[in-house]
C-alpha cells in the first residue's frame, strides 16, 4: 500500500481499514520521474492527477518560444485542465514534473466507477477541489492586481516551499517578472 495514500485518505476520511483497503487497492498510484511531461500542449487531456508527493507544473509555449508559467502544484492538491479533460479538446498547457512526483492517477472512466462503488470519495473529491479552486483563485487574483515585490512577499507567506523546489526562471515566469527583476527583489529582502 501507498504511505502517501494511507495519510491522505485517513486524515480525510472515516472509513473503516476494510473499505480503506479496498479504495488504495482500486486506486491507481504511480511514480513519475524528474522531467516527464504528464500532458502536451495541443492534446486532449484523458486523465487527472493528486499529488502525494512531487511537484508538478503547468505551463503554455507561446507563438514566440517563450514559456511562461501558470501555475505549480504540490503535495495535496489537484492537478487537473478542466477544459481539455472534461470537454474534451486540445490542452492550452503542458504538464511536468519538476520532482519525482507519486501521484494519483485518474480517468473519467475510473472516476465514476469508484465514486458508485464508494460514494464517500465523491464527497472527499468534491472537498478538496473546492479548496483548490478557492486557492487557484486567490493565487490568481494576487498575479493580477499586486506589485511584483508583493507578489514575491505573498507566494513567501503562501507557499515558502517553491522558492526551493522550483528554477528562478520559472519561477519569474509566475510572478509575471523577469529572472533578473527577481533577483534584485530578493535581494533587497534579504537582510544583509
Amino acid at each position: 500500500m501507498n504511505k502517501y495514500l494511507r495519510q491522505l485518505l485517513e486524515s480525510s476520511t472515516h472509513l473503516g481499514e476494510q473499505e480503506m483497503r479496498e479504495i488504495m487497492e482500486r486506486i491507481l498510484v504511480s511514480t513519475y520521474k524528474k522531467g516527464t511531461v504528464l500532458l502536451k500542449q495541443g492534446d486532449v487531456s484523458d486523465k487527472c492527477y493528486f499529488v502525494l508527493k512531487g511537484c508538478i507544473r503547468q505551463y503554455a509555449i507561446g507563438d514566440d518560444g517563450k514559456e511562461t508559467t501558470y501555475n505549480f502544484f504540490t503535495e495535496g492538491q489537484s492537478v487537473v485542465l478542466f477544459k481539455s479533460y472534461k470537454q474534451r479538446v486540445p490542452s492550452a498547457y503542458f504538464l511536468s514534473c519538476l520532482e519525482e512526483s507519486t501521484l494519483i492517477v485518474g480517468s473519467l472512466d475510473s472516476e465514476e466507477k469508484m465514486y458508485d462503488q464508494f460514494p464517500e470519495l465523491k464527497n472527499i473529491t468534491r472537498t478538496m477541489m473546492e479548496q483548490n479552486f478557492g486557492q487557484a483563485q486567490d493565487d490568481t487574483a494576487l498575479l493580477m492586481g499586486a506589485a511584483p515585490e508583493e507578489r514575491y512577499l505573498r507566494l513567501l507567506e503562501k507557499r515558502p516551499g517553491l522558492i526551493k523546489r522550483v528554477p528562478q526562471h520559472q519561477l519569474a515566469s509566475y510572478l509575471g517578472i523577469t529572472p533578473e527583476s527577481l533577483s534584485r527583489i530578493k535581494k533587497r529582502l534579504t537582510p544583509p
